[in-house]
């Protein structure tokens, strides 16, 4: 059985845990750094990218797990997941932890007000259906070299994979469907 991380510091790793457990494999609260070692694979969930940041930076989780991605490490980020694992941040200087070669725009569809819903066509082993729920979400406005994207909503990118990374900028954890979670655990991790 995969035992896969779920950073659980702050934001919505409960639904990620509940998701991982579906999908049969081991889902394993991730509260220190060095518990890193002890799984097969990473998710870093939505909530406040800021707040997570130093979360992250407090407790020597990036230098970590910038390590572990230089080893092809699987990590999945969402949303705030995904702005942390972005090399660049418009107009910000928070800490993240980079390894992502893509340009991210934090709020870009607007306030929790402007959330919603969309159904996105996603390349998957199978080409998939898949009920995107955005939000707060970002925008990625840059890819680098290597990274492929997955799906897109009204031409921007949406769901990326970069090497051993894969990145949303919603949230597949609150929906029903396991589709996503569980081609992280059978095809990166």
């Amino acid at each position: 059985m995969k035992n896969i991380g779920v950073l659980s510091l702050q934001g919505g790793f409960e639904k990620h845990l509940g998701m991982v457990a579906r999908c049969g494999a081991r889902g394993v609260e991730i509260r220190y750094s060095r518990e890193l070692h002890e799984v097969d694979g990473l998710i870093l969930p939505g909530g406040e990218s800021t707040t997570i940041g130093k979360l992250l930076d407090r407790n020597g989780f990036i230098p970590e797990i910038q390590k572990l991605l230089s080893k092809n490490f699987p990590v999945f980020g969402t949303c705030a997941g995904t702005i942390l694992l972005a090399d660049t941040i418009e107009g910000s200087t928070q800490v993240k932890i980079g390894g992502l070669p893509i340009t991210i725009e934090r709020n870009a569809y607007g306030s929790q007000v402007d959330s919603f819903e969309s159904l996105l066509e996603i390349e998957l082993s199978n080409p998939i259906t898949f009920p995107g729920v955005f939000i707060r979400a970002p925008r990625i406005t840059f890819l680098g070299k290597g990274v492929e994207t997955l799906s897109v909503l009204d031409d921007d990118p949406v769901f990326i994979r970069y090497n051993s990374i894969i990145a949303a900028t919603f949230h597949p954890e609150l929906t029903t469907n396991l589709a996503i979670h569980d081609y992280f655990i059978r095809n990166i991790v």
